[in-house]
Parts: C-alpha cells; sequence; structure tokens
C-alpha cells in the first residue's frame, strides 16, 4: 500500500527536490504542496495523510509549534537548512530529521522507516509482513529486498553487490552506509570488503565462513569480534 504524503514548504526549490525524490519511489503517493504550515490545517483535518515532509522556518506558524498542534496526524519528516532544532523534534516523535541538500541515500533511508513504522501501526490484524529496505538498482527502478532473503553483501569501491538466495543486485551505495542501514542483530561486518547475514552461516574454519556454498574472508581486526558474536549465537541456540 502507497503512502499518501504531503510537502509543506516556502522554499519552491527545495519543494521541486522533494517532488522529484517523491517521484521515484514508487510506495510513495504525492497528494499535495503547501507554502505555509497554515495552509495545511484545514486540508490535514479533512484528507487521509500518512506521511508529511515539513520545514521548519516559514511564515506564520514554523514547523514544531505547527507539529505541537496537530491531532492523532501523520508520521512526520522534517526537510530543514537548519541542524539546531534536531533535539527540540525528536522530544515532538518526529520520525526522522533530513537536513538540506538532502542526499537521495538519505531520503530513501526516511522512507523505508516510515514504511516499516506505517505497517507496524496498522490497527488490523494481520499477518506481518517480512523485513524489507528498498534499494536503488539502476537510475529510475527501486527493487524491494526482503533482509531474510539477504546472504551477504560485497563492496565494489562506491558500489555494492547484494547477494541474496536467487539474486544479485548491484547498487550506487558504500558498504559502511549500507550497513548502517541494516540491524546489528542480524548482519555484522567481517572485512572491509563484506558484510553478512548472521543466521546463513553455515560453517566457521579458521579467519572465513561459509554462506550458501561460497566462502568469505575474515579481516584480521574483526576475527574476534565476528568469532565472539557468531559463537555466542550458536550457544543461544544450544
Amino acid at each position: 500500500m502507497k503512502l499518501k504524503c504531503v510537502i509543506i514548504d516556502d522554499e519552491p526549490l527545495a519543494v521541486n527536490v522533494i517532488k522529484n525524490y517523491v517521484s521515484q519511489i514508487n510506495s510513495l503517493e504525492l497528494l499535495c504542496t503547501f507554502n505555509s504550515a497554515i495552509e495545511s490545517m484545514d486540508y490535514l483535518q479533512k484528507n487521509e495523510v500518512d506521511l508529511v515532509f515539513l520545514d521548519i522556518n516559514m511564515p506564520l506558524l514554523n514547523g514544531l509549534d505547527f507539529i505541537q498542534n496537530l491531532q492523532n496526524g501523520p508520521l512526520i519528516i522534517i526537510t530543514t537548512a537548519h541542524e539546531e532544532y534536531a533535539v527540540k523534534s525528536y522530544e515532538l516523535e518526529v520520525l526522522d530529521y533530513l537536513v538540506k541538500p538532502i542526499p537521495f541515500n538519505r531520503f530513501l533511508k526516511a522512507v523505508n522507516k516510515a514504511q516499516k513504522e506505517n505497517e507496524s501501526s496498522s490497527k488490523e490484524p494481520t499477518t506481518p509482513e517480512k523485513d524489507f529496505i528498498f534499494v536503488k538498482i539502476d537510475k529510475k527502478k527501486l527493487k524491494k529486498v526482503y533482509l531474510d532473503d539477504i546472504l551477504a553483501i560485497e563492496s565494489l569501491k562506491d558500489y555494492i553487490k547484494i547477494i541474496t538466495k536467487t539474486s544479485k543486485y548491484i547498487v550506487h551505495q558504500t558498504l559502511t552506509s549500507f550497513t548502517e542501514d541494516l540491524p546489528s542483530e542480524r548482519f555484522i561486518r567481517i572485512h572491509r570488503s563484506y558484510t553478512i547475514s548472521i543466521d546463513k552461516v553455515d560453517v566457521i574454519e579458521g579467519n572465513s565462513v561459509e554462506i550458501d556454498g561460497i566462502r568469505y574472508t575474515i579481516g584480521r581486526s574483526y576475527l574476534n569480534d565476528v568469532k565472539r558474536i557468531l559463537l555466542d549465537g550458536a550457544s543461544d541456540n544450544d
């Protein structure tokens, strides 16, 4: 299901950037844009909106005051040129805080978070969907990849190769930033070139692990921590 979103920002260039980003993500549906928080209030009261991309410094009513006046409002992602309001915004339980100029990868990470939050707060009792992440596999295509399907991620300098049970995807992102987006209890960096899924390890031998018949070297500086985590996991399952 698509997230219905609106943009509230008094800077036309900033609105255009976010509109462009939204247009590239199939899971988002842009309903409307507003130049001020005041203009948006009546619309939000009368329409179903899941997500708001909200600037802070706006005329008459700033973004933080606007949030405090919302009742049972949508998810909020702050989009601002100012870093100093981050602590205050998180006190108001905003979902994420993006500082302009906003890189697309950072925007996508916030949207992924919104998707998960929206699904977890669904009132209807349904079978929970597996955890997933959207990755950009070409200029216009975003692919949903289930975390349970990921075996390993390999660094290719400024790109990574995501290896799943059935496919491989090349993504323009560093291994460090991608690993940071993954749950640390399920994935571990074992080498400057590899991150692996902890529960997919079949064999531990010397300074390497084997996953689905493929051997991955554990870097010397990672060896102690990797073996401790993998072996602790095995002990917990006994």
